[in-house]
């Protein structure tokens, strides 16, 4: 998320552009070092003079937010979320516009009907994978007349037609993306497990849940199908919000999750062999501050200040990562 704490802090008057890079170097190396990474985006690049930038409620952030992500190492973002029409119509089409620009693939909202039944696939070292991606809603603001295509909003109807769509592509696995859940609970909703048995019982292999602003936790099964074959699934019900300005009780908190999947090249199965991920922080120094907002790997911070150094962090810091770190563990299991 963007909100106007963050591009005002990142904002540079001499020359005025915005360059959100800093933001993200202690935790860039963990992106871009994956075959393929996955995130969302949970605002807009609708354009300056698309009513202004701002942040909550209706986000619209400067792009130079998309090329740090590009830079970080960021392939695929799901585009589908609460605030996918902060600027109606026109903010999906130039923030698609926008992605596309960058170099960053999407998954979620569409400019034409086509757009929405063309799934996005990407082949990843032999591995087939389609992305597809779901909201609860916008906020109450409605779809454009004729332009229901715009976002995919959950619907048993619409997802299964998707998930056909991406079996017509004959792809190895599915990953979904779901924009659902109670904000600021930790705790799983009956509509959120209902869904995911609704996916995994339809061919989806992994489903990447966000909305909660906090981290939920995550769950491996093995699934009989109707033709009684097993195969592996996962969900993550919600990662966190990894960049935010928001400061209600665990928004800080995020992890970035690091899967291995296998496909065996006999008989064409695919496993999810490990499962791990890393614990992060949205450090805020404060409004004065060179740098407000940056990202601490949250092990890593810990064991270099119990190592003596102090200069990154101070104890009053260093004890909050300790107890984000806890509350993580303990949700996450």
């Amino acid at each position: 998320m963007c909100h106007s704490t963050n591009y005002e802090s990142v904002y540079n008057a001499e020359t005025d552009t915005y360059d959100f890079s800093p933001c993200f170097v202690n935790v860039s190396k963990y992106i871009s070092k994956a075959d393929i990474s996955l995130g969302n985006l949970e605002t807009t690049f609708a354009g300056e003079d698309n009513r202004g930038y701002s942040g909550y409620p209706e986000f619209n952030t400067p792009s130079a937010l998309g090329q740090a992500l590009k830079d970080m190492g960021l392939d695929i973002v799901s585009t589908a979320n609460n605030h996918s029409l902060d600027r109606r119509f026109s903010g999906v089409e130039n923030t698609l516009n926008e992605l596309d620009s960058l170099g960053i693939a999407h998954t979620g909202t569409s400019r034409t009907e086509e757009e929405q039944n063309t799934v996005l696939v990407r082949d990843v070292n032999g591995i087939k994978i389609a992305f597809l991606s779901f909201t609860y809603g916008t906020n109450g603001i409605p779809v454009s007349s004729g332009k229901d295509f715009s976002v995919n909003i959950i619907n048993d109807n619409l997802i299964l037609q998707q998930i056909a769509l991406a079996k017509e592509q004959n792809v190895d696995m599915i990953c979904v993306s779901m924009h659902w859940g109670d904000e600021y609970s930790q705790k799983i909703n009956a509509e959120q497990k209902r869904l995911t048995n609704l996916l995994f019982e339809n061919g989806v292999d992994l489903i990447i849940g966000n909305h909660a602003h906090v981290v939920e936790p995550m769950e491996k099964r093995t699934v009989t199908l109707a033709d009684g074959t097993e195969k592996d699934c996962f969900v993550a019900y919600a990662l966190g919000n990894f960049i935010s300005g928001q400061v209600d009780t665990h928004t800080k908190s995020t992890i970035i999750l690091d899967m291995k999947i296998t496909k065996n090249g006999e008989t064409g199965k695919i496993s999810i062999d490990s499962v791990d991920y890393i614990p992060v922080y949205c450090y805020d120094r404060g409004r004065s501050a060179e740098n407000r907002y940056e990202l601490l790997d949250i092990r890593d911070s810990i064991a270099e200040y119990e190592s003596g150094n102090t200069e990154k962090i101070n104890a009053n810091v260093y004890s909050t990562l300790k107890s984000e770190l806890n509350n993580i563990e303990s949700v996450v299991r």
